[in-house]
């Protein structure tokens, strides 16, 4: 019998004594704001679907038109024979969305960040990317063969430090708009200033802030009133608007750019129309039904304010992301499971997801939740940190109305 395989045996056996092992558990159902998983029906809390689209009767409608009018597939790759007007009419309309003079469909945020970030970044040249920057990110830099200097989450003096020691040219500050584990958002105004101070490019993963931030939810340089100072707004449809895939905005010289030097762009089939045409759907309804994101920071206030009233250690998040602090492993998943047995499907992560000692469950709230929902979540949340001595006592139920 063949041995090649045991360093797989042994480091899976590695990953479930040091209690870190990941197991996949089954969504039997379209994310809502309850589910079933096992046959039991449980609250949502750990979905990226913020607006609650996915299960939108008018985006399902233009998946199904779409397939109808122009099958299931794209047929190849964008510059072979897969770029469908369909397409064209998404980037247009995603351009207009951020007030940029382009942009540029990818099939994940993934390949995005691995497709833009070496394709503008080599060698002899610095990148500057946040500690907490999303994994995307990191192996984007490290594609690009750039030196890439990070600094400590959200430090501006210290980015400023490493840039004023960089005589290099080409530089470029890469960051996340709203940090995906720990719901805080990116200092996009001190990082225009120090762009502009040092002649560097700026770029943002605004994955989890399309759909949230800003007066019409097109993320965190709206939110900060710098639309047209980013150089590179990256974007994804996998999040509030319910669908799949990504695109890059910005100047036309940029994503022409992009289209001629992103190797992940270049060598991937395009994304099938269904999903331009369910994205353009979901555009609509975010640009026209602006009280769904009113809901959603409803529900984030409301939820955040009972669970820092429990006792929880909410890591002072800003935004629709809320991370409960538990820092052991064992202790996460422990939390992890109980929930799930009292109704509550909320991630535990751990390490290298997150660094060691700051193990935590990721909590996102959706536009769709109800209070009666979060009342139940606060109520579950409570009874097993206090049974797990992660807060102690009990909180009073006078603020919940």
């Amino acid at each position: 019998m063949s041995h090649k395989f045991d360093f797989v045996e042994e480091e899976l056996q590695l990953l479930e004594r040091k209690g870190s092992y990941r197991r996949i558990r089954w969504v039997e159902e379209a994310p809502s704001p309850w589910v079933r998983i096992n046959g039991d029906r449980v609250l949502l809390l750990c979905s990226n679907n913020y607006l609650g689209l996915i299960n939108d009767p008018r985006l399902k409608e233009a998946a199904v038109r779409a397939i109808e009018e122009w099958g299931c597939g794209s047929g190849g790759s964008r510059s072979i024979c897969g770029s469908l007007s369909l397409h064209r009419m998404l980037e247009e309309r995603l351009a207009r969305f951020h007030g940029s003079e382009s942009a540029l469909l990818f099939n994940s945020g993934y390949s995005a960040n691995l497709s833009i970030i070496p394709s503008l970044m080599g060698d002899g040249e610095v990148i500057y990317s946040d500690e907490l920057n999303h994994a995307s990110i990191v192996d984007g830099c490290r594609l690009s063969r750039a030196a890439v200097q990070i600094y400590p989450h959200r430090d501006m003096r210290e980015l400023e430090s490493l840039l004023k020691g960089n005589q290099r040219k080409g530089k470029m500050i890469v960051t996340d708009g709203i940090f995906s584990m720990d719901g805080d958002i990116a200092p996009l105004t001190e990082i225009v200033e120090l762009a502009r101070k040092y002649s560097a490019l700026t770029m943002v993963d605004d994955a989890h802030a399309i759909g949230v931030l800003g007066s019409k939810g097109s993320g965190s340089p709206e939110h900060f009133q710098l639309l047209h100072e980013i150089d590179v707004h990256v974007g994804t449809f996998g999040k509030a608007l319910g669908c799949f895939g990504a695109y890059a905005a910005g100047r036309r010289s940029l994503i022409e750019f992009l289209i001629n030097k992103g190797r992940v762009f270049l060598y991937t089939t395009a994304l099938p129309p269904s999903v331009s045409a369910t994205v353009l759907a979901g555009l609509d309804i975010l640009e026209g039904e602006p009280e769904r994101r009113e809901r959603l920071w409803k529900n984030v206030d409301y939820l955040r304010r009972g669970l820092d009233r429990v006792g929880f250690d909410t890591m002072n998040s800003q935004a629709h992301i809320i991370p409960v602090l538990t820092r052991e492993e064992g202790l996460t998943m422990e939390m992890d499971r109980r929930l799930l047995e009292k109704g509550v499907f909320v991630q535990g992560i751990r390490p290298p997801t997150v660094p060691e000692g700051k193990c935590r469950l990721r909590v996102t709230v959706m536009a769709t939740h109800t209070q009666e929902d979060l009342d139940f979540a606060l109520e579950k949340f409570e009874e097993v940190g206090r049974s797990l001595g992660i807060v102690h006592g009990s909180s009073t139920d006078c603020s919940r109305g």
